[in-house]
């Protein structure tokens, strides 16, 4: 009965902790909406307001951190067990991540509000925010599902994050060449478009967790990227 009620007790206490994971989740996810929107409307004060809400993004981070720790020590979880919390903890660092770059994007989205807009290039950019908003939303259902096709699947998308970097970077390059007032926009707008590919990178992780939680084994190394940037500058 008392075996019982421990593992009663953790599993209250696994609920609660992967609830806040799906709050932090879901700010994330609406922080990269945001942020992206902010920039192509050049809207100050929802940037603002972006970076206000990483406070909380960063709250719920330390909260989750410190719950998973307890519950390590006062429920001495088995192996499996184990593995799920710790799981959570990765996942909840990665999420903190992305919302640091979400934050990041509206800092500079401030500064680039001040000058004039350089082409369409952040429609671009908010089209590729978009994509790694849909990417991180379906690595949290296949956390949830326990969804290892899913999981790959978002894997895979991310050469195509890479692809729409690698392209916005040429084009900044291209814009910076033909006329040196572009060279501060453009910089900033690099600096975003950056940002966004690592966002990538994070959801990926997440993704590759999520495998890991289910199968109990790491995805094969060597994932492949596709930015080809360094080549670009050593061509330039």
């Amino acid at each position: 009965m008392e075996e019982q009620h421990i593992a009663s007790a953790f599993d209250r206490d696994l609920e609660a902790i992967q609830a806040r994971i799906m709050k932090m989740g879901g700010l994330v996810e609406a922080a990269i909406v945001e942020a992206a929107r902010a920039l192509e409307t050049r809207d100050e004060e929802l940037a603002l307001q972006v970076r206000a809400g990483d406070k909380v993004i960063d709250m719920l981070e330390e909260q989750i951190n410190e719950e998973a720790a307890r519950l390590i020590a006062l429920r001495s979880p088995a192996a499996s067990d184990l593995r799920l919390v710790l799981s959570v903890m990765k996942i909840s660092a990665n999420l903190e991540r992305i919302g640091d770059y979400a934050k990041n994007m509206a800092k500079r989205t401030v500064v680039l509000a001040q000058g004039p807009a350089v082409s369409d290039s952040t429609a671009a950019l908010r089209r590729m925010a978009r994509e790694v908003e849909r990417m991180l939303k379906d690595a949290l259902d296949a956390y949830i599902q326990r969804d290892v096709e899913l999981a790959t699947d978002v894997i895979a998308r991310d050469l195509d994050v890479d692809q729409m970097y690698n392209a916005l970077f040429r084009e900044f390059l291209t814009f910076m060449m033909e006329d040196p007032r572009n060279i501060t926009p453009c910089m900033h707008l690099h600096f975003i478009a950056k940002n966004t590919e690592r966002m990538g990178d994070h959801v990926t992780s997440i993704a590759e967790q999520v495998i890991y939680l289910v199968t109990g084994e790491r995805p094969e190394e060597g994932r492949s990227k596709a930015d080809t940037t360094s080549t670009a500058v050593q061509e330039a």
